[in-house]
C-alpha cells in the first residue's frame, strides 16, 4: 500500500511510525505535552532522529472527560506549533489531530498539512467528509461513539469487532463516493470501548485488512495497557511495546506513538521476523 502525502508517495509495505506532539496543557501523557517552542522542537527533532515518518500535532485533548476548548483556541494552538515546526523542519510531513472541519481547512490551506487525523470519524462535525474531499488530503478515519466527554458511556456492543468493522466500512464508502482517495482506518482503541473490547479488537485486527486500506494503531501508553499492568501512563512503555508488536502482527501499517525510538525497534524486529 501507498499513501499520497503532499504529493509524496509513502510506501507502507514496511510499517511506519507517527510521532505525537500534543500542543495542549492537559493531554493524558505528560511526556509529549508541549506548550513552549523549545519543548515542541525538542520533541519533533527527537522523533525525526528516531525514525518517525509523520508528526501528528494535536491541540485538543481527547482524554476521557477532557475540558472542551473553542475552535479558535484549537486553531491557535495547532497553528503556533506548526509554524515552529516548519521553520526548523520545512519538509516534515505533518498530520493534525482534529475532529473539526474548519480546523482541518485552516491547517491544510495555510500550512500544507499532509493528513487530518479525525478521532470522530466524521461524527463530530457534519462537514468533515465534504471538507476532506474538497481539500484532497489524506484522512485517518477513526471509530468512536459520543464525544471525548461521553464516550465511555457508549460501550454497549453485541459484537465489538463486527460493529466497528461495519461502521468503518460504511464510512469508507461515503468517503469514496465523495472522491477521497487516501484513507487510513483506526479502530479507536480506548475510545468508547472497555478494556476487554480493546483487546478483542487487537486480537482480531487482521480482520480490518478486508477493508483494503492502511490500518493505524494508536495504542501508546493507553489505559488498556496501564490499568491491566496496575501502573500508570508514565510506566507503560514496556506494555506499549508489547501491544505495538501485536498490532504489527495484526496488519498495522502505522504506529502512532509517544516513543518513536522504541516503536521503530519493534518495526525493525517485526520486519526481520517476516523476512526470516
Amino acid at each position: 500500500m501507498q499513501l499520497n502525502l503532499n504529493n509524496q508517495l509513502v510506501d507502507l509495505s514496511t510499517p511506519i511510525v507517527m510521532g505525537i506532539v500534543n500542543a495542549t496543557p492537559d493531554s493524558f501523557f505528560i511526556g509529549n505535552r508541549y506548550i513552549t517552542e523549545k519543548g515542541i522542537l525538542h520533541c519533533v527533532e527527537t522523533s525525526l532522529t528516531d525514525g518517525a515518518s509523520i508528526i501528528d500535532v494535536g491541540g485538543y485533548s481527547s482524554r476521557p472527560s477532557a475540558d472542551p476548548i473553542s475552535q479558535d483556541e484549537e486553531i491557535r494552538r495547532v497553528s503556533e506549533a506548526i509554524e515552529v515546526i516548519l521553520k526548523r523542519f520545512p519538509s516534515v510531513l505533518i498530520s493534525v489531530d482534529t475532529f473539526r472541519s474548519e480546523v482541518a481547512r485552516h491547517v491544510v490551506e495555510n500550512y500544507g498539512v499532509a493528513m487530518i487525523n479525525d478521532i470522530g470519524g466524521g461524527t463530530l462535525d457534519d462537514f468533515m467528509f465534504e471538507t476532506i474531499a474538497d481539500l484532497q488530503v489524506a484522512y485517518v478515519l477513526m471509530h468512536m461513539r459520543g464525544t471525548p466527554q461521553t464516550m465511555q458511556k457508549n460501550i454497549l456492543y453485541e459484537d465489538v469487532v463486527a460493529e466497528v468493522l461495519h461502521s468503518l466500512e460504511k464510512k469508507i464508502t461515503q468517503l469514496r463516493l465523495l472522491g477521497v482517495k487516501d484513507i487510513v482506518i483506526d479502530p479507536g482503541f480506548g475510545f468508547a470501548k472497555t478494556q476487554d473490547q480493546n483487546y478483542q479488537l487487537l486480537k482480531k485486527l487482521s480482520y480490518f485488512q478486508e477493508l483494503k486500506v492502511p490500518i493505524l494503531a494508536g495504542l501508546s501508553r493507553k489505559s488498556m495497557i496501564y490499568n491491566l499492568l496496575q501502573t500508570d501512563a508514565i510506566n507503560a512503555l514496556n506494555g506499549t511495546t508489547a501491544v505495538n508488536m501485536l498490532a504489527l502482527m495484526g496488519g498495522a501499517s502505522i504506529l502512532r506513538v509517544h516513543d518513536v525510538k522504541e516503536a521503530m525497534q519493534s518495526v525493525i524486529i517485526y520486519n526481520q521476523y517476516c523476512q526470516s
